[in-house]
């Protein structure tokens, strides 16, 4: 029998009383389902920072889209690739209503469809079509490797594509000898208002947030675009790098930031509830935990867990917070503390009373110790004093 763990039980027991994301804030980019995102996150106690990083413009009037399905009728493609939900809803809507829709079901029934995604597979069926084989894995590579083993030479291909090109796997298949046909149903467009963009930008530059999420390529890389505009993409990457969690819902959402050298973190399924649990699990994970003149403190993003009850704690205190936890139990000057705070210029005095606020705000001032004429300390345990010695 394993013997049982007072943190680990502690652990589940505070996520049971305030949600696993309770003290974390987390910046959602999505533009589609933010609603739904936004409620999964809360529900398990985070604080939500939403900013759609791009919008979807249809494209029915399109004359693009409208050629592609003319020549679709008239040219029978060998295959066609349904890549998204909405995008082939959209493409039925657009075609219904150019008076085309019989005639491009008529022709989607005799060909082999493809679906990138069980998303995809209900609106096929939906529009009374059964695709012909859809990747477990929901990636558009294995998509590509089962076309380049059946052979595309002298193939005529259809590709639904989904919002930005997809030029890896266009030129993948030309390269086999296929002619690859683009259906363009919508496109991504930056967003209207660009406010709520670059408020999020700049909160995660502040470390206002502890996780970034991302449910589409194009919203990763429409914010990125966005950083680099305000020149500050190196900065943007870094707390990426270091600080804020880039989760992603999955590998083709991944593609820009990974491009820009940042790891991220994904689901084993490509859902929205399922991104949600992997950041139940690996936010409270970079939680500090200390133990302090008898008190368990968990410090968490913009809240701290005091003996399981969650301490809302202001901004400037935070940053006090972590700069005296760098170091547990080491005496931190007020010069040093002042440096945390932001933007607080030259007087010491902010650090007193940020720290009084601190202190109010964790209900038990005795977790910080004053150091006459040298500044302040966490009262760290006795018995932890070897654990943190090196730290």
């Amino acid at each position: 029998m394993q013997p049982f763990d007072h943190a680990d039980h502690a652990d589940h027991a505070d996520h049971a009383k305030h949600g696993p994301l309770a003290g974390f804030t987390v910046g959602v980019t999505a533009a589609r389902r933010a609603d739904e995102l936004g409620a999964l996150l809360t529900r398990r106690g985070a604080a939500v920072l939403h900013a759609p990083a791009l919008r979807i413009v249809p494209l029915a009037d399109d004359s693009e889209l409208l050629d592609a399905t003319r020549q679709i009728i008239e040219h029978a493609p060998d295959v066609v690739i349904a890549t998204t939900a909405i995008g082939f809803r959209g493409w039925i809507e657009a075609a219904e209503g150019w008076g085309l829709g019989e005639a491009l079901l008529d022709r989607l029934r005799g060909l082999e469809l493809l679906a990138r995604g069980p998303k995809v597979k209900g609106a096929i069926r939906a529009a009374g079509l059964t695709e012909e084989w859809s990747p477990d894995s929901e990636s558009m590579a294995e998509v590509l490797e089962r076309l380049l083993e059946e052979g595309v030479e002298g193939r005529r291909i259809a590709l639904q594509l989904h919002g930005e090109p997809l030029p890896g796997f266009v030129e993948s298949l030309r390269v086999g000898g296929a002619e690859v046909v683009g259906v363009p149903v919508y496109r991504w467009m930056p967003p209207e208002d660009l406010g709520p963009v670059d408020r999020l930008i700049e909160a995660t530059l502040a470390r206002g947030v502890d996780a970034l999420t991302f449910t589409s390529a194009p919203a990763a890389a429409s914010l990125l675009d966005r950083a680099r505009e305000l020149d500050r993409l190196d900065q943007l990457l870094a707390a990426l790098r270091h600080d804020v969690l880039p989760v992603c819902v999955g590998p083709v959402t991944a593609l820009p930031l990974e491009a820009q050298g940042l790891d991220t973190v994904q689901p084993t399924r490509f859902r929205l509830g399922p991104m949600v649990q992997r950041l139940c699990v690996e936010l409270p994970s970079r939680a500090r935990t200390l133990h302090l003149a008898g008190h368990r403190v968990e410090i968490r993003g913009h809240a701290v867990l005091v003996d399981g009850e969650l301490r809302a704690v202001p901004p400037a205190g935070m940053s006090l917070l972590r700069a005296l936890a760098q170091r547990p139990g080491w005496v931190v000057g007020r010069a040093e503390l002042l440096r945390a705070l932001p933007g607080s210029g030259r007087d010491e005095h902010a650090v007193e009373t940020a720290m009084a606020r601190l202190r109010t705000a964790l209900g038990v001032p005795k977790l910080i110790q004053t150091v006459v004429k040298r500044g302040y300390r966490l009262a760290l345990d006795p018995a932890a004093e070897s654990k943190y010695a090196d730290v």
